[in-house]
């Protein structure tokens, strides 16, 4: 980011990041929440992302079904997203109407309403929602391999939540949570665009630093056990197509060891998007698509590197050929695997990866919008100097760096094995 960026802290705790960008009469405004579903705890699991929903029903000031019209009327985007480790929402607009989505990011963060009928009524969505998932293969998949990779830390469940507590949630339960974790000393306000950064701070501390702080919200820790071996799981649902995921413990976004992880991610599968809005680009030129696209033991091979707080997964996902078996497909995976562990990746291979790696981070970086989520994104793992000096870190990544990441996480020891078996009976979303 060559631009400056204005970093402070207001009276109340609540950061604020300014970048002025002049290259379109465009701004993008974001408000970030130190809150997700790493946040929850069995009872309530889902809740991060249930509350999500509900700052969508209006305050007051701003009452449900008005927002709509009024940012679409002005040209305007928004959305919001929950993760693990955080939850977001932001309003791209034309420079001269961002004011209203400033008004509207301080009035829900302190008033919103939780309506009793609005919370049943979208109890129903969300439930449909999760339904709506367990009908991808994937999902089913991808839900028991994330439960058994974590027994202890909360990266156990899905953001959706289980079906048992969506079932139980009650108002309460969203308020209190939503009271615990939505203050300005647990937020961080990103605007990105056209504007100048002395007119928009004054403007952003008189809409937000009349807001009180609260009670910082305790974030609880409880580290996940080293495996203690190899674990296999079958899951069986309807389709045609089975599915199988090689998923390993791999390490939180802060450890020097991600960046040469990066860089194995890209060799083997071609590099992972750490940003919402980043397109992908092809992987043709990976190793295990050669081996197993190309080989014809495969459809289609992806890999998933998140940046996360804590340790979390790499994933490597492969749609199984119709005329294969998944047991061929895992064969082929883990002698690919070896051949990274046994072989120090040639200089040009090395090149290829990082070069791919970097042109993915580089196509996720352009826009208005993308750079104020990449502001708010790091500071949720982080701090800004991750995004700048992240190209510098893949740079620095050796043959040697790569070859000791794929011995020390791509284990047997270190893995959940899950393989999807279709039983034929109905078609289902992939």
């Amino acid at each position: 980011m060559p631009q400056t960026v204005t970093n402070i802290t207001l009276s109340n705790g609540l950061q604020v990041m300014l970048k002025e960008i002049h290259t379109a009469p465009i701004i993008s405004n974001w408000v970030w929440y130190r809150v997700g579903s790493r946040d929850e705890i069995p009872g309530i699991t889902g809740v991060s992302h249930w509350v999500e929903h509900m700052q969508f029903k209006g305050t007051q000031q701003f009452p449900a079904g008005v927002l709509d019209k009024a940012v679409s009327r002005d040209g305007g985007m928004w959305n919001a997203f929950t993760y693990m480790d955080w939850t977001t929402y932001f309003e791209t607009m034309p420079a001269d109407k961002i004011d209203l989505g400033s008004r509207l990011e301080a009035d829900r963060m302190v008033n919103s309403v939780f309506d009793a009928d609005e919370v049943a009524s979208e109890r129903t969505v969300i439930i449909s929602e999760r339904q709506g998932n367990e009908n991808h293969p994937l999902f089913q998949l991808g839900e028991a391999v994330q439960a058994a990779a974590f027994r202890v830390h909360p990266y156990h469940h899905e953001i959706v939540g289980d079906l048992a507590d969506l079932k139980t949630i009650s108002r309460d339960d969203l308020y209190r949570h939503y009271k615990s974790y939505y203050q300005p000393n647990n937020a961080v306000l990103v605007m990105t665009g056209d504007f100048e950064t002395e007119s928009m701070l004054a403007r952003i501390q008189e809409l937000f630093e009349v807001i009180p702080s609260g009670e910082t919200p305790l974030r609880r820790a409880r580290p996940e056990p080293q495996p203690r071996g190899e674990l296999r799981l079958v899951v069986e649902g309807p389709g045609e197509t089975a599915f199988v995921q090689d998923t390993y413990r791999a390490p939180a976004a802060t450890d020097p060891d991600f960046f040469p992880f990066v860089v194995l991610d890209s060799l083997l599968t071609g590099p992972s998007s750490l940003n919402l809005f980043g397109g992908g680009i092809s992987n043709k030129t990976s190793r295990l698509y050669r081996g197993l696209v190309e080989g014809e033991l495969a459809v289609s091979i992806q890999g998933d590197l998140p940046a996360t707080i804590d340790p979390f997964v790499y994933t490597i996902t492969a749609t199984v050929h119709p005329q294969r078996q998944p047991d061929d497909v895992i064969r082929a995976m883990d002698d690919e695997i070896k051949r990274a562990q046994d072989e120090i990746p040639s200089p040009e291979a090395l090149a290829r990866a990082v070069k791919q790696a970097k042109a993915l981070f580089a196509y996720g970086s352009e826009s208005i919008t993308n750079q104020g989520f990449w502001l708010g994104f790091t500071e949720m793992f982080a701090s800004m100097d991750w995004f700048d000096q992240y190209l510098d870190n893949l740079a620095a990544v050796t043959p040697e760096d790569v070859q000791r990441i794929a011995q020390t996480y791509l284990r047997p020891q270190n893995r959940v094995l899950g393989t999807y078996l279709p039983t034929g009976n109905g078609e289902v979303s992939l």
